[in-house]
């Protein structure tokens, strides 16, 4: 069993997950992610995970539990989009995002509250988007499945915080990833423009962050929506 405090990083293998997985280990962690298909990353505990199933989740948290212990922070980073022009979006684009990105990150939490409970205390944080509460052009599944969060965690943070557990959310804006480099350097500069800073949000940025509000340093912070978007989306 390990004698770290165990985060557990859902969605952990690749972008703002990874560089979220790397700062908690680096701050002492003992690091578990999740992979859903091909490999985890190197120098990671690691178990596999369909957020879509509550018995894949099931059976990644018991694998979890009999290896190394309960996790005590729990970071729900999972999610997919489909996006597409609310004319031309079938239920099935619809229902797809809603299900892995908020039904998914609820059948996460739901199980790890049964080890946190008997911890009595634990971390979960919501990994949610500034288009939660901005809205998003094209992306009304995704939009809506990330401003669920918020609802969810601030319900989370009601109920389980008198057993020492807290639940925020972090909102990131538009960040530096496989998909925005993609893009045309007038695009970019496009985006850019229309966020305060002027520039993309790095990957490390989020993820420190979510190790702040981690630490013993951040134990009031509770049912926060933690803006990290460059100026974006404030006053929301």
């Amino acid at each position: 069993m390990s004698q770290k405090p165990i985060a557990f990083v859902i969605g952990g293998n690749r972008g703002i997950g990874l560089a979220i997985a790397q700062s908690l280990q680096k701050a002492g962690h003992d690091v578990v992610v999740t992979y859903r298909t091909g490999s985890a990353p190197a120098g990671f505990k690691s178990v596999q995970m369909d957020v879509t199933s509550t018995e894949s989740v099931d059976a990644g948290f018991a694998s979890i539990e009999e290896q190394w212990g309960m996790p005590e922070i729990i970071v729900a980073n999972a999610g997919i989009t489909k996006d597409g022009l609310v004319m031309r979006m079938s239920d099935e684009d619809f229902e797809s995002v809603i299900d892995a990105n908020l039904t998914g990150a609820f059948r996460v939490a739901r199980r790890a509250t049964k080890g946190l409970l008997k911890l009595k205390r634990g971390r979960l944080i919501f990994v949610g988007s500034v288009v939660g509460a901005l809205g998003s052009a094209g992306q009304v599944n995704y939009s809506s499945s990330k401003s669920g969060l918020v609802g969810m965690a601030r319900s989370f943070a009601r109920e389980l915080g008198s057993r020492g557990i807290t639940a925020n959310v972090i909102a990131p804006g538009f960040v530096e990833t496989d998909m925005t480099a993609t893009l045309d350097e007038k695009r970019r500069n496009e985006i850019a423009a229309s966020v305060p800073l002027g520039r993309f949000c790095s990957a490390e940025e989020i993820a420190d962050v979510v190790t702040f509000v981690a630490s013993p340093q951040a134990s009031y912070i509770s049912g926060a929506l933690i803006p990290v978007d460059g100026g974006l989306g404030m006053g929301h």
